[in-house]
């Protein structure tokens, strides 16, 4: 049964062109607003502190500091509403989910994430 739920998800995966997330990156995800008639694209820019599920279920939640109060959102990888997602910063972390972020605040909780330069990236 598994095996016939994934070939139906294949056919309706859509090929978008999307770079490879990991936790402890640092997103710039841009997600179409529609207030009314008007449609607008917002950033939000924040680390990724958890990639869950597979396939057309896959999500990916972003969180970041605003007039320090934390924001968390949860963005399905495959929705129609993300027009882009730029890659920031690396991050390098040992941990799958970073919830311990969410008692640090500001720079203190960046801290905490190993930034990788782009040309460190190449050589592994």
């Amino acid at each position: 049964m598994g095996g016939l739920l994934q070939e139906v998800q294949k056919v309706y995966t859509p090929q978008r062109e999307f770079p490879e997330l990991k936790v402890g990156n640092t997103v710039r995800v841009y997600y179409k607003i529609v207030e009314g008639e008007k449609e607008r694209v917002q950033p939000f820019e924040g680390v990724v502190i958890r990639i869950r599920g597979s396939g057309l279920d896959k999500t990916f939640t972003v969180r970041k500091e605003s007039y320090g109060v934390g924001i968390e959102r949860t963005f399905p990888y495959y929705s129609p509403n993300i027009e882009k997602i730029e890659l920031v910063k690396y991050g390098k972390v040992r941990r799958a989910r970073l919830y311990f972020l969410r008692k640090y605040k500001g720079k203190e909780a960046l801290s905490k994430i190993r930034e990788i330069k782009p040309w460190e990236l190449k050589k592994k």
